[in-house]
């Protein structure tokens, strides 16, 4: 049984933005080992990420694209916006991918497995034993990003679907306007639920368009290509071909991820929360997420999350309204978008908001649905710390 000083369960952006943190921090020393243990080969763009942040960042390098302005189409009224000193950024998850085994690949002392784990057990001496189908092995840390079965259980927590596909497509005549991407455009919906198509303009001619939906039901599989076909018509987009499709499913709640994390095994990722509950975004998060660790590696202190209480509090309210008024979604984004500066909606997001910025997105979203939802969290002896 080989003995590692960490282990990290999945290589998805999780495991490998808790490596590249562990290598950009010097956190493992000369004699110790790092293993990764991932079923995958990691060699397929099976996804995309979006994020934003200030112009330096870790990924500029490996990025596919990115915008300084942006726009929101809502309650029929185009919404622009510029980001001033934020970028809005597009990643492949492939070169992504890449780019971290790159850097794994020279250090010595990481190792990657390609296997699947089965078990993790803690002894009570907190030596975690790690379990997969053809090895064993050992660790006094493990970082586990395979999400608990009690989250697929009926429980009490809400739990609204942000669910998607996207088309990549090309098209014969310039159409895309590449220097600005569309957050949400509502123009096109799916009856009265919350749901909006995405568009990631890559040229003229090529763009990511995606129709998006945040609703606690799924839909099948045409629906998406009915209202994607819908949409462009609609727009009188040229005529186009499909590069590629990308499809997905974002869970959006606030199960208590954190509570299944022990002294010795700390799950990342959606496993651990690390999805921001009101928007899906993970990828910044996770990066957050990430550094946090190491730096309480370094300093020997406890393990925990950096969260807020009075953001899970604000997710909360979220998911409450879409919820049990799925079709208040539109007006609530168009709200805060029309009424909020985009540096303050971001901040919000961040969780890096001050209580006045946090004043001026909630006073600008209040409604009859925030305000019943209000009423039954203070009820249910919720406090705001």
């Amino acid at each position: 049984m080989s003995t590692f000083k960490y282990i990290i369960v999945g290589a998805g952006a999780a495991g490998l933005h808790l490596t590249l943190a562990m290598l950009r921090q010097n956190l493992l020393k000369s004699n110790e080992k790092l293993l990764i243990i991932e079923p995958g080969l990691k060699k397929q763009n099976d996804k995309t990420w979006c994020f934003w942040e200030k112009e330096q960042g870790n990924w500029n390098q490996i990025l596919t694209k990115s915008w300084n302005r942006g726009r929101v189409t809502a309650k029929n009224e185009a919404i622009d916006f510029n980001l001033n000193q934020y970028r809005y950024k597009m990643l492949n998850s492939i070169d992504f991918y890449e780019f971290a085994k790159t850097k794994i690949e020279l250090e010595p002392n990481i190792h990657w497995l390609k296997d699947e784990v089965i078990e993790l057990s803690e002894s009570a001496n907190g030596q975690v034993e790690v379990i997969t189908k053809t090895y064993t092995f050992s660790s006094q840390l493990v970082f586990d990003s395979r999400i608990t079965k009690d989250f697929f259980s009926p429980n009490k927590y809400y739990k609204i679907n942000q669910h998607f596909k996207g088309w990549f497509i090309e098209t014969e005549n310039h159409f895309f306007n590449p220097e600005r991407f569309t957050m949400m455009d509502f123009s096109i919906k799916d009856g009265q639920s919350t749901s909006f198509t995405y568009i990631l303009p890559i040229s003229t001619t090529k763009a990511l368009v995606e129709f998006t939906y945040f609703t606690p039901n799924l839909v099948d599989n045409h629906i998406y290509d009915q209202f994607l076909n819908k949409y462009l018509e609609h727009k009188n987009a040229p005529k186009y071909k499909i590069i590629s499709v990308e499809q997905g499913n974002i869970p959006m709640t606030n199960f208590p991820f954190e509570q299944y994390s022990t002294d010795s095994i700390i799950k990342i990722g959606t496993a651990g929360g690390w999805v921001k509950a009101s928007t899906g975004y993970a990828f910044k998060n996770c990066e957050r997420q990430a550094d946090h660790i190491v730096r309480k590696l370094l300093n020997r202190q406890k393990l925990t999350t950096s969260s807020s209480s009075k953001y899970k509090h604000y997710d909360k309210l979220f998911l409450d309204v879409l919820s049990h008024q799925n079709n208040f979604g539109e007006m609530l984004f168009y709200k805060m978008y029309k009424r909020n500066k985009i540096e303050t909606i971001f901040k919000f997001l961040d969780e890096k908001s001050n209580l006045l910025e946090d004043f001026s997105i909630i006073s600008n979203l209040t409604s009859t649905p925030f305000i019943k939802a209000f009423g039954k969290h203070i009820l249910s002896g919720f406090k705001l710390k």
